[in-house]
């Protein structure tokens, strides 16, 4: 299990972790999710003991990372994939870390396999793509066969089959009784892979709960509406609680209210409607929808138009 504990990180007067307190258990797979700059790297790095926390404590399996006599079979991490020597071949890099903890050199052929890695396992890791230095950054994160594991941003450079084996090898790990903590940008891929969530917004924790929960709390989702009279009927539905979008003429996404309540609406006014289409809500307006204050750096939609009038 890893435990944190009112994890508190500042950088002079900026906070970047704060007061933070959550547990990971074993046999699920855990995302842990939030903006660019909400403190998810930190927080990692604090549950690793690579930095120090201003306050507030960490531990997995009941210990700080460095009390742990032999690290890399009790917790696997991958943070920063391209930190290995570009020299060496992959192979030598995992017994390298093999020899630290008496791993047998049998356990770097298999993780070498499990990684789909083994053809590349003799060339030098400057050569290797992204990709490539994922699988081998996770690859070196299972050598110890661990109990924990911690992935940050497993799934940057891989194609879609390196994709759908992180999901998959993520699924087998947690199955196996292991704690899984996993973060990622792809919220997609979350609602896929993940069971449970701990998301945090400018270094506060906003959600800790299971997937299923968080986005059936998030709301009934849109409503796909078509009609020849998308402005008149937009113009009605809008209101402090309701939005309405275009992504195309003719064709609005309402949130904030009902299919049968646009329905009522379109008719009263004599609007027709060519389809009325409730949408269940995604783990990705979920998360959009809770993180909105929280966002280091906001953006402007930018629509088609805008596009060819800066064109012009």
């Amino acid at each position: 299990m890893i435990r944190a504990n009112g994890l508190t990180k500042k950088y002079g007067d900026k906070t970047v972790v704060d007061d933070l307190s959550f547990e990971v258990k074993p046999g699920t797979v855990t995302g842990f999710l939030g903006p660019n700059g909400a403190g998810k790297s930190t927080t990692m790095r604090m549950l690793l003991g690579l930095d120090a926390p201003t306050r507030g404590t960490a531990t997995l399996g009941g210990r700080a990372y460095a009390g742990h006599t032999a690290p890399l079979t009790e917790v696997g991490a991958l943070l920063e994939a391209r930190s290995v020597h570009p020299g060496r071949s992959a192979r030598n890099h995992l017994i390298s870390l093999a020899l630290t903890h008496g791993i047998p050199g049998s356990r770097v052929d298999h993780v070498l396999d499990l990684a789909g890695i083994t053809e590349v396992a003799g060339k030098r890791v400057k050569g290797f793509s992204l990709g490539m230095g994922q699988r081998l950054g996770i690859a070196a994160a299972l050598l110890g066969d661990p109990a924990t594991v911690i992935l940050d941003e497993p799934v940057n450079g891989l194609d879609p089959e390196g994709v759908l084996w992180i999901r998959n090898l993520l699924k087998s790990l947690a199955a196996q009784g292991r704690t899984v903590l996993v973060s990622s940008h792809l919220m997609s891929e979350m609602a896929l892979t993940a069971d449970h969530l701990v998301i945090i917004g400018r270094g506060k924790l906003l959600a800790d709960t299971t997937v299923d929960s968080f986005v059936r709390e998030a709301g009934a989702g849109a409503v796909k509406v078509v009609t020849p009279s998308a402005t008149e009927l937009a113009a009605l539905l809008a209101g402090p609680s309701v939005t309405v979008t275009s992504e195309s003429p003719g064709t609005l996404d309402v949130r904030g209210t009902d299919a049968e309540q646009i329905g009522r609406t379109a008719a009263a006014h004599g609007i027709p409607l060519y389809e009325l289409t409730p949408r269940a809500a995604s783990l990705e307006q979920a998360f959009m929808d809770l993180t909105r204050d929280s966002v280091e750096y906001n953006t402007t939609v930018i629509s088609e138009t805008s596009v060819k009038g800066h064109a012009a």
